[in-house]
């Protein structure tokens, strides 16, 4: 159970369905909110809707692609009021450095497209209406899902997602600038490697577990329940001297100042 209470409080959770926006929503539902949820997994996202209604709460559903402006607009149109965000959707995709088709001469340029369209402009688009709703009411708090790689090097993601995942950050703190003056907080939560669907649905190999889990000090991967209490803080008022931060969840990977060149293994 948590300390924090979210009646009355509407929150958007966009990436709802699996994983952290799961999480997210799981969290806010046991505080007392009541839900939109934003997937473009349409099986998924309605299991998840089910299954939060069942605990008492209004739950809202709304199968959307964030890179359709058109599906995007028309879900936003739908929400008269929000009092909560987490802009949570994302993908992972590309080859990391170690792996000849990361490196700079040969990747992919589809895959740096599809990876900033999803991770940065629809991530944008998102925080451009959940704005406007919020700005009406002069009041909300939004919170971004950025990544360590947004904040420090990371060789085993792509150049795709560090590149939308620093901006992402980067966005996130300018806004923070504009709408603090309308009283919108944002808050950027920036999650190591975690449990997740976010690379696809094919198990992930034994070889990138141990690469990841060797640059842990915790030695394993976090569960998407784990930054349940950070989320509930940061949109609720408990958080109201807080805006513009970045908060990182990564089993004290980031802490890490030295790694031998020869562990990277590149080229």
């Amino acid at each position: 159970m948590t300390d924090i209470s979210l009646e009355g409080r509407v929150v958007l959770v966009t990436g709802a369905a699996s994983g952290i926006g799961e999480a997210y929503a799981e969290a806010c539902a046991e505080a007392g909110a009541d839900l939109v949820l934003l997937d473009r997994n349409e099986e998924l996202l309605e299991a998840t809707a089910t299954r939060l209604r069942g605990t008492g709460v209004d739950v809202a559903s709304h199968v959307v692609d964030i890179t359709d402006p058109a599906g995007l607009a028309a879900a936003f149109a739908q929400m008269p009021r929000l009092d909560g965000a987490f802009l949570n959707a994302g993908i992972n995709a590309g080859a990391s450095l170690r792996d000849d088709a990361g490196q700079l001469g040969s990747f992919d340029r589809d895959t740096w497209q599809r990876v900033l369209d999803i991770n940065l402009t629809g991530f944008f688009d998102s925080l451009q209406h959940t704005a406007r709703i919020m700005k009406a009411r002069r009041s909300g708090n939004i919170v971004v899902t950025g990544s360590t790689a947004g904040v420090r090097t990371e060789p085993l993601v792509s150049y795709a997602y560090v590149a939308a995942k620093t901006a992402v950050t980067a966005v996130a703190q300018q806004a923070a600038l504009e709408l603090v003056q309308f009283g919108i907080r944002i808050n950027v939560i920036a999650p190591g490697p975690f449990n997740t669907r976010i690379g696809g649905s094919r198990p992930r190999s034994a070889e990138k577990t141990e690469l990841w889990e060797r640059s842990i000090p915790m030695a394993r991967w976090g569960e998407p329940r784990e930054l349940a209490q950070l989320a509930l803080l940061l949109v609720s008022d408990a958080s109201s001297f807080m805006t513009g931060g970045v908060y990182v969840a990564d089993g004290g990977a980031s802490v890490l100042t030295q790694v031998r060149a020869d562990e990277l293994q590149l080229g």
